[in-house]
């Protein structure tokens, strides 16, 4: 749906006006216009005085937090979106502050027009989202506001932290430097204060957590795009692997509606099946993906993710009772 100049520089002004920076791939999703249109309507935000700017470590634009503009009225879908984040997203995911979420759209919701009330409530009755698989996550606003504290104040943090292979506990300083939620838990990205190397912990593994008065100096070269890279998931290993599978054809429509890599390309085959191919930053990661699809994949490069896919395979089948067959 294509939007009037003046309702697309409004809506600019209340995404960069928000306090993030965004860059231009996002901004044309936004206003749903070319790069160019994007460019041009940047350049005419400068031209009336807007301080609108781009920030090399973000990689976006953003206007100075100093420059003040009232916030614009909120129309029927632009209201819906934001009660239906608090209203409905909030049992679908481990988020952080619910109470406080659903108390900013209640305060929201209170402002609006008689009839934007209406038309927000009849919808959100007709939507629904079923929750997937979460983690049991105690006391996630506790240890979320704590080491979101350290990361913004550059402290060091004292956990002791349950290891997931039997070991003992552990008991480390760290120096936190972000905060991700992926695959159904929450995690925070620090380096070990003894350490160089950036290591991932769930937030559900921290039995205890204490900021120390001790600050750390945060690596300016860090940059969560970066260290992630071309990883599966969420953990890079140091070696690039294409990677070509074969869904046959009762899974290819379903898995190839998905995008599951930024590396993704995907070609159907006359008898319904598809090839799909990633680029990817170790093999760990996706190894249990494609198990997830059981007889419906077939791994065709490289050789040795099919070798290791095979053995897990095999090992699953040892581990039936004595007296069962398959």
């Amino acid at each position: 749906m294509k939007t009037s100049r003046v309702s697309r520089m409004i809506q600019l002004l209340t995404a960069l006006q928000s306090g993030q920076s965004y860059g231009v791939e996002n901004l044309t999703e936004i206003l749903s216009i070319s790069k160019r249109m994007v460019f041009r309507d940047l350049s005419e935000l400068r031209k009336v005085g807007v301080p609108c700017s781009f920030d090399p470590k973000s990689r976006g634009y953003r206007i100075d937090p100093k420059f003040f503009l009232s916030s614009p009225s909120l129309n029927n879908y632009e209201a819906l979106s934001l009660l239906l984040l608090a209203h409905k997203v909030k049992n679908h995911i481990h988020f952080p502050f619910k109470n406080s979420a659903i108390m900013a759209a209640l305060k929201i919701e209170s402002g609006l027009p008689e009839k934007t009330k209406r038309f927000c409530n009849t919808a959100l009755e007709k939507i629904s989202i079923k929750p997937g698989p979460q983690e049991n996550l105690d006391l996630l606003d506790q240890k979320f506001t704590q080491l979101l504290d350290a990361i913004l104040d550059k402290r060091i943090a004292a956990i002791c932290y349950s290891l997931s292979d039997g070991q003992e506990d552990m008991e480390t300083n760290i120096c936190p430097y972000h905060l991700m939620y992926n695959n159904y838990a929450w995690y925070v990205l620090a380096k070990k204060e003894s350490g160089s190397e950036i290591c991932l912990l769930k937030l559900n593994h921290i039995k205890e957590c204490r900021i120390l008065d001790k600050c750390f100096v945060e690596d300016k070269k860090f940059d969560l795009a970066e260290h992630i890279g071309r990883a599966w998931s969420m953990v890079p290993e140091g070696v690039l692997y294409n990677v070509k599978l074969r869904f046959l054809p009762q899974a290819a429509q379903s898995v190839c509606d998905v995008q599951w890599h930024n590396t993704q390309t995907v070609n159907f085959q006359d008898d319904g099946s598809a090839i799909m191919e990633f680029r990817v930053d170790g093999l760990k990661e996706i190894i249990w993906w494609i198990l997830s699809y059981g007889d419906q994949v077939q791994v065709l490069a490289p050789a040795s993710l099919r070798e290791k896919v095979v053995q897990i395979a095999q090992n699953v089948a040892k581990q039936l009772p004595e007296g069962l067959s398959v």
